[in-house]
């Protein structure tokens, strides 16, 4: 990543902080800048979290880690990361019409992790996103060794988790992550 291109990322990562404060009450940019300029692989998954479709935001800070909580709040789910079955087991799994990736790949490959479902419904507390499509989630290991996914999204003022085949695949559903600065 070139210097003017990190100079743009941050500049749209602090336009983004300040049109959303109720994303980060309390928050400081300053300090956040700070956190995302020490480590260039930070700017290059936000950059590559933003290319995808994902604007990611602060939405929470951890005392006992001391690390600020990046996650995408796009209204719907990141457009480039639709259409994915969950897991590479799932990807291989699928002999007709596989999907092009997977989402725990695709989170890998960008520096992100995707949400549990305890942090998608903290970032539904601070932003109401996926009206129209629908996420994966982190799925325990008991559900995902039956060869199912979880994925989540919000329908009349609720939020919904559900289970699918890991190889399922939608051109509405794909998955948002987090990054951890």
């Amino acid at each position: 990543m070139t210097d003017n291109n990190q100079e743009e990322m941050v500049s749209l990562l602090a336009e983004r902080f300040d049109a959303n404060m109720h994303r980060h009450e309390g928050m400081e940019w300053e300090v956040v800048r700070e956190r995302i300029t020490r480590d260039p692989k930070h700017l290059l998954a936000l950059r590559t979290m933003e290319d995808t479709g994902g604007e990611p935001d602060v939405i929470g800070y951890d005392e006992t880690s001391d690390t600020y909580t990046f996650v995408d709040c796009s209204k719907e789910s990141p457009k480039g990361r639709r259409s994915a079955c969950y897991d590479k087991q799932a990807l291989e799994s699928r002999k007709k019409f596989p999907p092009k990736h997977n989402a725990i790949d695709a989170a890998a490959e960008i520096g992100i992790t995707i949400l549990t479902e305890e942090e998608y419904r903290a970032l539904q507390q601070v932003e109401v996103v996926d009206t129209k499509t629908s996420s994966w989630i982190h799925t325990p290991a008991d559900i995902r060794e039956r060869g199912g996914a979880l994925f989540a999204d919000y329908r009349y003022g609720h939020v919904f988790i559900y289970h699918n085949g890991a190889e399922s695949y939608y051109g509405a559903r794909g998955f948002r992550g987090k990054l951890n600065v």
